[in-house]
């Protein structure tokens, strides 16, 4: 059963925060991606039979439910511990999703004492830094990436004008299915899974439902530089990616790698961009095994 609650953070902003799967089991925190909500945990959870694991996710401000307000990847990192704090969890694993991954990381490099062990599936590296990302960026993002770190609240601005294509289609549960299909071809199949087809849509709704400033500070935290040493990351740490994604393209893997040496890194031949959702079993009872 999944579970929603309002969090007050110490600045006065609301965090809303969701909860699914046993509440006495192993704590992951699941940072969702960009564009994503807290809703998507009640698909992860259920995957999760190896190891069942409480999964708990929260809407990043401007997303969903929580007060709209500028971050960065050492900001999230505290409203998680936060999220925790209010939940009566101490020791938790963290995973986050493509942008949510470096949200995942900044928060076993913020909280070493709490977080047990740490994952980034399929996620972004440093986009300013990556090799390859650059090019593949469109015009506004290349513009938005020259305002920073100077002027954040422009970037943010320009950045949020990508956005635009998928809030024309997040009313429509077809065509948000459609819109992600194109962009992820090797990803056609777990699109089509029921589970997934039941809450994609409904979690992109639930994200854009203040209009774009969340997926536009996202892209403002790690599009260019971070505010946080991820060498300073002891926790052992895996990096889950497909050979075959085409939006955290391989290169984000081996920067990471590069920047923690130690991680593990898996990377998967022929895969795409959703591996959490066909691989969650192992990545849950993999995280989960570090609280014990």
């Amino acid at each position: 059963m999944s579970e929603d609650c309002d969090i007050v953070v110490s600045s006065g902003r609301v965090l809303r925060a969701r909860s699914a799967g046993p509440v006495d089991a192993p704590a992951i925190m699941y940072f969702p991606g960009t564009p994503d909500s807290r809703l998507f945990i009640d698909v992860l959870a259920p995957l999760a039979v190896t190891s069942p694991v409480r999964v708990i996710a929260f809407d990043r401000p401007g997303y969903g439910g929580s007060t709209a307000a500028r971050f960065s990847l050492a900001s999230v990192a505290q409203d998680a511990g936060a999220v925790m704090d209010a939940l009566g969890v101490d020791r938790f694993a963290a995973v986050g999703q493509s942008g949510g991954g470096p949200f995942a990381l900044a928060t076993a490099a913020a909280l070493p004492d709490r977080v047990t062990g740490v994952g980034s599936a399929s996620g972004a590296g440093c986009i300013a830094e990556v090799p390859g990302e650059f090019d593949l960026m469109v015009d506004t993002d290349k513009q938005a990436l020259a305002r920073l770190p100077d002027d954040p609240e422009g970037a943010a601005r320009l950045f949020g004008l990508g956005f635009g294509d998928l809030v024309a289609v997040a009313h429509d549960d077809d065509a948000v299915l459609a819109a992600f299909t194109e962009m992820l071809p090797p990803d056609a199949d777990v699109l089509q899974r029921a589970d997934v087809r039941a809450a994609l849509p409904a979690a992109l709704r639930e994200a854009f439902r203040q209009g774009v400033e969340g997926a536009a500070w996202d892209n403002v935290a790690w599009v260019g530089p971070w505010d946080l040493d991820f060498a300073s990351i002891r926790q052992p740490t895996w990096l889950w990616y497909g050979d075959a994604d085409p939006l955290a393209i391989p290169a984000n893997a081996y920067w990471l790698k590069d920047k923690i040496p130690h991680a593990t890194l898996v990377m998967r031949p022929g895969e795409g961009h959703m591996g959490i959702i066909t691989h969650f079993d192992e990545i849950a009872a993999t995280l989960a095994a570090t609280l014990t």
